[in-house]
């Protein structure tokens, strides 16, 4: 029993003395990047920049797909049957289309859903009340599983079909054209995250400099690679994170710009489409990420200057 709660102290001692050693480090190493301002805000503003590209171009292939509908919606086809095709026939054509393994979904506009839908939509439907009658035909609204460019051929074969229409060769570019920026996204992620590890090594480097009698000391002393180490990893974290906060602040900044010329260009084309800034999801991921890039960028500087050096340096 007394063993027991020996060891249950002793634990509690080095957990509490190794909480304090990391606030510590936490904490004095932000006062030291607050003590000199001007040199912090260049640094960070560096690497701010570097964050904020590839972040635009995130945010820009995010509301690319949003004036898109989507990709999933760009897949969408239409087929207008004939008039005569009554609307059992209608449906009964969509239960044959659910049947084949390159078809997703089937929807069945009937002419009074269309009639509705076309009076919200235009401005002609007093002129269509003048005909007497309803001259708007069934629709199939298909969702296809791949291209759907083998669906329409099949489709235009249709005795029942008037028009299908699928704009297959746009909507493969268009995709190709999003695949296209999400690839150079990728790309300058890398890139620009290599940057900012570069950035912060470089200034955890010239801090590590500043202090190579101190850390000599310390060896000499005895001193732990881990406990040398953590102030300066706790340095690289605070770069990294106040540098994606500013670089979020950046992107939102941007946002607002184009979206104050935006909305009446696109309000003349009676559209209510609005710039979409990052999600909470992308916010986290954002700091998260930065923070961690500051992080391994001080491990990397202080590593290596670890490496080389050794108590006898003194």
């Amino acid at each position: 029993m007394s063993t027991t709660r020996t060891n249950n102290s002793g634990f509690g001692a080095r957990f509490g003395a190794w909480r304090d050693q990391h606030v510590y480090s936490l904490l004095s190493s932000l006062g030291r990047i607050a003590s000199k301002p001007f040199s912090t805000f260049l640094i960070v503003g560096v690497m701010a920049i570097a964050m904020a590209m590839p972040l635009a171009l995130g945010m820009v292939l995010l509301n690319v797909q949003r004036v898109s509908g989507t990709v999933q919606a760009a897949r969408e086809m239409s087929v207008f049957l004939k008039p005569e095709v009554t609307l059992d026939q209608a449906n009964a054509l969509a239960k044959k289309l659910e049947q084949r393994g390159d078809v997703e979904k089937v929807t069945v506009v009937s002419p009074d859903e269309g009639l509705a839908e076309f009076r919200k939509l235009s401005d002609l439907a007093q002129s269509i009340d003048l005909l007497g009658s309803n001259p708007l035909p069934s629709v199939l609204k298909i969702r296809p599983k791949d291209d759907g460019m083998a669906l329409a051929e099949a489709l235009q074969q249709w005795r029942e079909a008037d028009v299908v229409q699928h704009d297959g060769q746009w909507r493969q570019r268009l995709n190709a054209w999003l695949s296209l920026g999400e690839r150079m996204l990728k790309i300058l992620s890398i890139l620009f995250g290599v940057g900012v590890l570069l950035v912060v090594g470089n200034t955890v480097r010239l801090d590590i400099g500043t202090r190579r009698e101190e850390i000599a000391v310390m060896q000499q002393l005895g001193a732990t690679d881990g406990f040398i180490r953590r102030p300066f990893l706790y340095l690289g974290f605070w770069y990294g994170l106040a540098a994606g906060a500013l670089a979020l602040a950046l992107s939102l900044f941007a946002g607002l710009a184009l979206d104050e010329r935006l909305r009446p260009l696109l309000a003349s084309y009676d559209s209510r489409f609005a710039l979409q800034g990052p999600d909470l999801t992308m916010v986290l991921a954002l700091l998260a990420g930065s923070a961690i890039l500051g992080w391994m960028g001080a491990w990397l500087a202080s590593g290596h200057h670890l490496r080389q050096t050794r108590p006898t340096d003194l």
